[in-house]
């Protein structure tokens, strides 16, 4: 059995489960997720900059309405619960949580726990942080010791 953890910043769609169930053909796999619920302010000044260089305006301005930090936790506990259910239904193992500080320092203990394959972290693109090597995958990449894919969630959070 293969073994992948998965770090998402919000529920994945049937597309995105469809998308990284299939990514080693026939060999079963274990998913071991990880989820960060919303950040801070700085978040989400991140966030509508993606979407002014997306041209998407209309959401850059209703960034300030997403929950941040702590009012952001049942969010993503409800993500991750959606989220594992999907992965169960195709028929894969799975199991997470939610991880509200260093999730790099979380995402190496867990590789290291579990003796981890690979790393999959799939999110939307977030064009600031990638452009200076700030996000997950880039830093994790030198952290974790396992392959690390990138992939882009197939909706917008």
């Amino acid at each position: 059995m293969f073994t992948s953890v998965l770090m998402i910043e919000k529920a994945l769609t049937s597309a995105d489960v469809e998308f990284v169930t299939t990514l080693h053909g026939d060999e079963s796999v274990a998913f071991h997720v990880l989820l960060q619920p919303r950040g801070d302010q700085a978040d989400r000044l991140l966030r509508a900059i993606d979407d002014v260089a997306l041209g998407e305006l209309d959401e850059a301005v209703r960034e300030r309405e997403t929950p941040e930090g702590e009012a952001a936790k049942g969010v993503g506990e409800q993500a991750l619960a959606v989220s594992l259910q999907a992965l169960r239904a195709s028929g894969s193992e799975a199991e997470g949580r939610l991880i509200e500080d260093h999730p790099l320092d979380a995402l190496k203990s867990l590789v290291d726990e579990i003796g981890a394959d690979e790393v999959i972290v799939l999110t939307d693109p977030h064009y600031v942080e990638e452009f200076f090597h700030r996000d997950w995958a880039s830093r994790a990449r030198h952290k974790v010791g396992v392959p690390v894919l990138k992939l882009f969630s197939h909706s917008k959070a």
